[in-house]
């Protein structure tokens, strides 16, 4: 039985849904367990990842778990995962945890989390992956508006990633043992600015988008008024001051599951739906 914690969420229903097809049994974390739309034989449960204690069912009989990072009570998350036990974790980090700079808000977390998993005695494996491709939904309300995408960082480039691609590196390391004390970092097939993701969009919805780069202090004050300030500066030291370069494109999703990853497009024209 494997755990997947975030089970509704972009990586992890692709992860359920891989696991799934591999006739693996999956327990699945959800919130709503009656209403929560998963593939058939999956398990759905509830629990609180900030409440440890919380997952003493759920975890029973489990024999790996995917997990997320920045929860409340890490080593007690880990603790509760030891004591079923669990003989694989795979954690969802991010390549600044590799910095250990504990001064950056977003960093902090990932490498707290990932601490917490290399102390608790659990074989683990890393995930570091690049941007994903899904952050373009993030532009939804201004495609409905009008066809001006206003977009921050506009000289950035991101090697952004499927998560269906993400997914499945996480399933070949859940279910192989070789990955077990690796860390891998998946990527996307090539490094897009976000005026060529806009560019891609448009191209499949036949519409004449366009990106509208914003200043560092526009993209300051409008990012500020959507998520608190430590997170602001934390991308501002990312993609302003060059903390985190995620334009770089690696082979991860080949090596490990075999074939290329999907391209923006590819993605693009697989949820054309949702931008409608």
């Amino acid at each position: 039985m494997i755990f997947v914690a975030g089970a509704t969420g972009n990586v992890g229903s692709e992860l359920v849904r891989a696991l799934a097809a591999a006739g693996t049994p999956v327990r699945a974390l959800v919130r709503d367990p009656d209403n929560a739309r998963l593939p058939e034989g999956v398990e759905a449960v509830t629990g609180d990842l900030n409440r440890p204690e919380t997952l003493t069912g759920p975890l029973t009989g489990v024999r790996a778990a995917f997990l997320l990072s920045g929860y409340a009570d890490m080593p007690g998350l880990l603790a509760e995962i030891r004591r079923a036990g669990a003989e694989h974790v795979v954690l969802l980090s991010g390549g600044s945890a590799a910095s250990g700079d504990m001064t950056n808000a977003v960093t902090r977390y990932m490498a707290l989390s990932e601490a917490a998993v290399r102390e608790s005695g659990v074989p683990w494996t890393f995930l570091r992956p690049s941007a994903f491709m899904s952050n373009a939904l993030r532009w939804l309300p201004q495609i409905q508006a009008g066809d001006e995408i206003r977009v921050p960082f506009p000289d950035v480039a991101t090697a952004c990633l499927d998560p269906f691609d993400l997914a499945a590196v996480a399933a070949r390391a859940l279910l192989d043992d070789r990955y077990q004390g690796e860390i891998l970092e998946p990527t996307g097939p090539e490094a897009l600015l976000p005026a060529d993701q806009v560019a891609v969009l448009a191209g499949v919805l036949g519409r004449d988008l366009r990106a509208v780069g914003l200043s560092n202090d526009e993209a300051r004050a409008e990012m500020t008024a959507a998520m608190p300030v430590e997170y602001v500066d934390a991308f501002f030291d990312f993609y302003v001051n060059g903390s985190l370069d995620e334009s770089v494109v690696r082979p991860t999703v080949l090596q490990v599951t075999g074939r290329a990853p999907r391209t923006f497009a590819d993605w693009a024209n697989a949820h054309a739906d949702d931008f409608r």
